[in-house]
């Protein structure tokens, strides 16, 4: 039963993602803001794709332990592409509220994203093994959670200053993806049933690209 509640959940979630993404690419004409909201959300749908498709097929098969080395490749790629996630989330901030005096804090951000992806390719993080070291899910993921941090305060501050009502919550969307992600990293290994954790993180990201098509389809709804 878990294993196909979790497939439809997972189709649902990866159409639904790419599917909004690829329109806000192919209809935001000159407006590169739309365009890079769009890239973030089909990057978001692709990238867990390699690690949800493994993971369903091994739900469905042969068992998660078994399946290990796919699982772990997954993994592997999911952590990058989030990384660039945020990464095109911080400059869609810059953007949308003209932000151009902040080289140092852009090179911080730069900076830790090269460092968690630097991070993921050490062969500590032992990607291949179902019981990977807890350690170095956390040490890879420091740099992330500070990359994180910085965002989460710029939009809470930024959107309240500008009384953008568009991107209001989006602070509170990736609290929550922070918060929900953060104890599978540390327990996940140990306690299985937090794994269940990734539903309501991966929902949080959901709101994320909702909260970028329903500002993309008001200003495509003015200009028709």
């Amino acid at each position: 039963m878990q294993a196909i509640i979790e497939t439809l959940f997972d189709i649902i979630y990866l159409s639904t993602v790419i599917t909004l993404g690829t329109i806000m690419i192919k209809k935001s004409g000159d407006n590169i803001q739309h365009k890079l909201f769009g890239l973030m959300a089909v990057l978001l749908g692709f990238g867990d794709a390699f690690h949800l498709i493994p993971r369903s097929y091994a739900l469905l098969s042969t068992g998660l332990e078994a399946n290990a080395a796919i699982l772990g490749i997954g993994k592997l790629i999911t952590s990058i592409t989030m990384t660039i996630f945020y990464v095109i989330l911080y400059n869609i901030w810059r953007m949308r509220y003209k932000v151009k005096e902040n080289k140092i804090l852009t090179l911080f951000i730069y900076l830790l994203a090269i460092v968690r992806i630097a991070l993921c390719f050490f062969p500590q993080n032992e990607w291949l093994n179902y019981y990977a070291p807890v350690s170095w899910g956390i040490y890879r993921n420091i740099p992330f959670a500070i990359m994180g941090i910085i965002i989460i305060w710029l939009f809470y501050k930024e959107a309240n200053k500008n009384n953008d009502k568009a991107f209001r919550y989006m602070w509170l969307a990736i609290v929550l993806s922070f918060g929900f992600y953060i104890p599978v990293v540390i327990w996940a290994s140990t306690i299985r049933v937090i794994g269940v954790f990734m539903i309501p993180k991966t929902l949080a990201y959901v709101w994320v690209v909702f909260m970028g098509y329903s500002e993309f389809k008001t200003s495509l709804n003015k200009s028709e």
